[in-house]
């Protein structure tokens, strides 16, 4: 399973040449796999990852509750000075949290929206054998 979220993580950064970093996590944030684009100097080292995705998943495990009243969340971002930062949240059939796909873009990355909603969501919809909860 790691090994597929691994080529998950490593499709993802492809996919546009903004995105920084990408990681796969469990309902828990519990990172399974992550990917950094090439030659990236990351802001966060690998502890302060892993804290800010138990963070992340905290924060989706709240959220999707309101999934019932409001719809389902396509994603959650957050623009800090030097980086965006999106999560989305995967839930099963009963609205329970899964796994949370963290990401982040570089802060002037005009067209985050439509990179989530085109490149990012509808590879998540194709691999969604590989986050069904097992």
């Amino acid at each position: 399973m790691k090994r597929l979220f691994q080529e998950f993580c490593d499709t993802v950064i492809r996919l546009d040449p903004s995105i920084r970093f990408v990681g796969v996590a469990d309902e828990h944030g519990l990172l399974d796999s992550t990917s950094e684009r090439k030659n990236l100097d990351p802001l966060l080292n690998s502890e302060e990852t892993q804290q800010y995705a138990i963070t992340a998943a905290t924060r989706q495990y709240t959220r999707v509750g309101w999934q019932r009243l409001l719809g389902k969340i396509d994603y959650t971002c957050s623009h800090y000075d030097k980086l965006l930062r999106a999560t989305i949240p995967i839930t099963d059939q009963e609205n329970h949290l899964v796994h949370v796909i963290i990401f982040t873009f570089d802060v002037q990355t005009p067209n985050f929206h439509e990179i989530i909603m085109k490149k990012i969501i509808p590879l998540i919809n194709q691999s969604s054998a590989l986050f069904s909860r097992h």
